[in-house]
């Protein structure tokens, strides 16, 4: 069975970087098929797709969100993270990482809130 957990600070200060980790166990993060996806929530909205991490090492990324965003993985520590520049309030949100397979989202994470404010 996978699991997902999120790490990383829970405020950031407008204009700066947003990095966030999504630890993976029960798999390798190469295993094929497999699509490590970012997901946000802003509050009193709907989830937002951020982007994705492929198998093969493949990215890709939302359109309105493709200038200030970076997913990575490191196959050592079996993880991949996210990376949003220039981050503004609007960025608020509750980010999850997911696992996507088949056509669906199967495991998710529980879910990190992080804050933008000075």
């Amino acid at each position: 069975q996978v699991q997902l957990q999120e790490s990383g600070p829970g405020l950031v200060k407008p204009s700066q970087t947003l990095s966030l980790t999504c630890a993976v166990s029960g798999g390798p993060v190469t295993t094929n098929y497999y699509y490590w996806t970012w997901i946000r929530q802003p509050p009193g909205k709907g989830p937002e797709w951020i982007g994705y991490i492929g198998y093969s090492g493949s990215t890709a990324y939302s359109p309105s969100l493709k200038s200030r965003t970076s997913i990575a993985r490191d196959t050592s520590q079996n993880q991949f993270t996210l990376q949003l520049t220039s981050v503004t309030p609007e960025d608020t949100a509750v980010y999850y990482c997911a696992k996507f397979e088949g056509g669906g989202y199967d495991y998710w994470g529980q879910g990190t809130q992080v804050t933008v404010s000075s």
